[in-house]
């Protein structure tokens, strides 16, 4: 399976989120992450995609409420389209990053390497302010949920952006 049209295994830094079903959270840290990346000029040094563990959602839209709340912080998630996560994608990835311990727990069972076991981190792990160590799933709740798990995703994926924005600056020529 490939990792999709648009992702770019030549980049510098490559990362995906995997949840679930990958129609909430990982969309969510995909489009905050991206934004990130357009807004620091490094599009074609870091490549972001996301992913599900499980094959529920292959093919379809984000959850609408994710597609909301992105809308809200001026984000845009409604081209996105589910996919699983294939254990071939290891290779070309340098940071699997998850939402919860279930997540971890299969990603890892999936890794045939300690190596590619070490790529799968939890997001929240990067944001030394947060209390949580698991991002909710907001997918059985109502939109205010989907508001607070966009809020704990941008300081996550923006703590994270910090941790490796200054190898990628060292990395350009």
């Amino acid at each position: 399976m490939s990792l999709g049209r648009t992702f770019d295994t030549t980049a510098r830094f490559r990362l995906c989120f995997v949840c679930t079903g990958n129609i909430c959270r990982s969309p969510m840290a995909e489009a905050v992450f991206l934004d990130l990346v357009r807004r620091s000029g490094r599009e074609g040094a870091i490549a972001v995609t996301s992913a599900a563990t499980g094959d529920w959602h292959v093919g379809e839209s984000a959850d609408r409420r994710t597609v909301d709340a992105l809308a809200r912080r001026g984000l845009d998630g409604a081209a996105h389209r589910a996919k699983q996560f294939d254990a071939d994608w290891f290779d070309d990835l340098d940071l699997v990053i998850v939402f919860d311990r279930s997540q971890e727990r299969t990603l890892k069972s999936w890794a045939t390497t300690e190596q590619d076991r070490s790529k799968v981190q939890l997001l929240l792990d990067f944001d030394p302010e947060s209390a949580a160590s698991e991002v909710p799933d907001p997918y059985y709740s109502d939109a205010a949920l989907f508001d607070t798990v966009l809020g704990m995703i941008e300081r996550a994926c923006t703590a994270l952006y910090r941790q490796i924005e200054p190898g990628i600056r060292q990395g350009a020529s």
